[in-house]
């Protein structure tokens, strides 16, 4: 019991004070280490917070913001819609994609770009609820823009995008068709898209003609009626000039206006109209590939440069890291 008491309990006040006094060490380093670690916390806190404020005030990472751009969603208009975003420095593509490429592509996106897919006749009413879009000019046109004064960014005059007249395979070398193909390469034509459009439609016929073709019999046209399927805007206004020229021929021009993509080339395989003027030849290849039609080009006759646009976004430096 002796030994149990001296263990059990100190054995003079010496030891007790001992005790106590080493307790109360222990208790004040644990106390003074609680308080370091809060200030050190509060001061790291601190420290973030004005981080944040200063990403902030910088307007922050190009990657805290979606970007949404609208672009055509048909495979040829939406590649070159890519390649332009591309070429003004927006996007990356992967090395090889060209006229095919997809948003899938996309190798670098550095600020933070989401694609829009639509319907390219639909694009220009997506404006309002995009920071931009990629819009083919005669679109734009038609829904009032100016694709030189409005546009934020656009393809030069050597875009491999020409706008072709084209006709079913075996029609090709028809006096018909050479007539309408001499009337549509002709200065006056050219001179037309020059005045009225102003640079955002621009002829690609290298040596205009007088409108007429020498080897075609004219007299064997005259009193028929020749048709053609057209976008609205600017084809079927340039049809307007070809129309008087194959008048003083006798011969009538019937300009039939579509607003899509797809039944100016079904009425030109079915037989329905004689020719189409509205697309490019890589978008008539790619139509003839999804659609087993048989449809060629005769010539290039004008080229609009497809342009970005501004939506909520008026200017570029949301993708210009501005």
């Amino acid at each position: 019991m002796k030994w149990l008491r001296e263990r059990m309990c100190p054995r003079d006040t010496e030891d007790i004070s001992l005790n106590m006094t080493h307790q109360k060490f222990r208790f004040k380093e644990k106390t003074k280490m609680k308080k370091f670690t809060k200030i050190i916390a509060l001061a790291l806190a601190i420290v973030l917070a004005f981080s944040l404020v200063a990403c902030s005030n910088n307007g922050g990472d190009a990657t805290d913001k979606v970007i949404k751009i609208a672009v055509p969603n048909d495979t040829t208009n939406e590649a070159r819609a890519l390649l332009l975003l591309q070429e003004a420095g927006i996007i990356k593509l992967k090395d090889g994609a060209g006229i095919t490429a997809t948003k899938n592509d996309i190798v670098e996106n550095p600020y933070n770009v989401e694609i829009v897919e639509a319907e390219a006749a639909a694009i220009p009413q997506l404006l309002p609820d995009v920071d931009y879009a990629v819009i083919n000019s005669n679109y734009a046109i038609n829904a009032g823009l100016n694709p030189v004064k409005d546009s934020l960014f656009k393809e030069g005059s050597s875009s491999a995008y020409g706008n072709i007249l084209a006709v079913k395979s075996g029609n090709e070398n028809t006096d018909a068709v050479k007539a309408l193909k001499a009337a549509l390469e002709s200065k006056q034509v050219a001179d037309f898209i020059a005045e009225k459009y102003n640079g955002s439609v621009i002829s690609t016929v290298d040596n205009p003609t007088d409108g007429f073709d020498s080897s075609v019999d004219y007299a064997s046209l005259a009193g028929t009626t020749i048709s053609v399927a057209a976008s609205p805007t600017p084809h079927a206004e340039i049809l307007e000039i070809v129309k008087d020229i194959l008048a003083k021929k006798d011969i009538t021009l019937d300009i039939q206006t579509y607003n899509d993509y797809v039944i100016p080339n079904t009425v030109v395989e079915d037989g329905t109209v004689l020719a189409n003027y509205f697309q490019h030849t890589p978008y008539l290849n790619d139509f003839n590939a999804q659609q087993n039609t048989h449809i060629v080009s005769v010539g290039s006759i004008h080229v609009e440069p497809m342009g970005l646009y501004g939506g909520t976004q008026t200017t570029l430096d949301a993708v210009s890291g501005k």
